[in-house]
């Protein structure tokens, strides 16, 4: 199966993938997640009583800046530059939790899918370490990338 993984040479090897020859294309991907508590603690949340301030928000810019990491924290990433990131955190009192959804646009030479996956994640992870003391067991779940556009493999939608 090494042959056909883009990040593995013909030994095998673990690569950076050669984009120079691919075209500037405009290039979106959207992923989503959530984060799972109990309503006591999602009220917590909505309401603002957490003592460490606004978990939405910082989680919010939390999830910005992990998407403009990304190349830092994934060894085979390309550094983009990336040309917007929107983060939306979405309280569901059915999860109940949060629900996560992040939006990375680009224009280059490859694509964004693992920018809007490390958004949702480090936002997660950001609601997590706000509440973890009044609940320490949240878990972090559904991460997946529902939307990619642009380059040679156009469009795909994961619904």
């Amino acid at each position: 199966m090494a042959d056909k993984l883009s990040h593995f040479d013909a030994a095998g090897q673990a690569h950076m993938v050669d984009v120079s020859r691919k075209a500037v294309t405009d290039r979106i991907a959207v992923a989503e997640g959530h984060i799972t508590m109990t309503l006591e603690t999602l009220a917590l949340v909505t309401e603002g009583r957490a003592t460490k301030g606004d978990v939405l928000g910082i989680a919010r810019l939390a999830g910005i800046m992990g998407a403009k990491k990304t190349a830092e924290l994934i060894p085979l990433c390309h550094p983009l530059p990336i040309t917007k990131v929107t983060v939306d955190l979405t309280p569901d009192p059915t999860l109940p939790g949060v629900r996560i959804s992040a939006t990375v646009k680009t224009t280059g030479q490859t694509g964004v899918e693992m920018e809007a996956l490390t958004a949702v994640s480090t936002a997660a992870l950001t609601v997590h370490d706000m509440v973890k003391a009044v609940q320490k067991d949240m878990e972090i779940g559904g991460i997946r990338v529902t939307l990619k556009d642009g380059g040679k493999s156009g469009r795909f939608e994961n619904q």
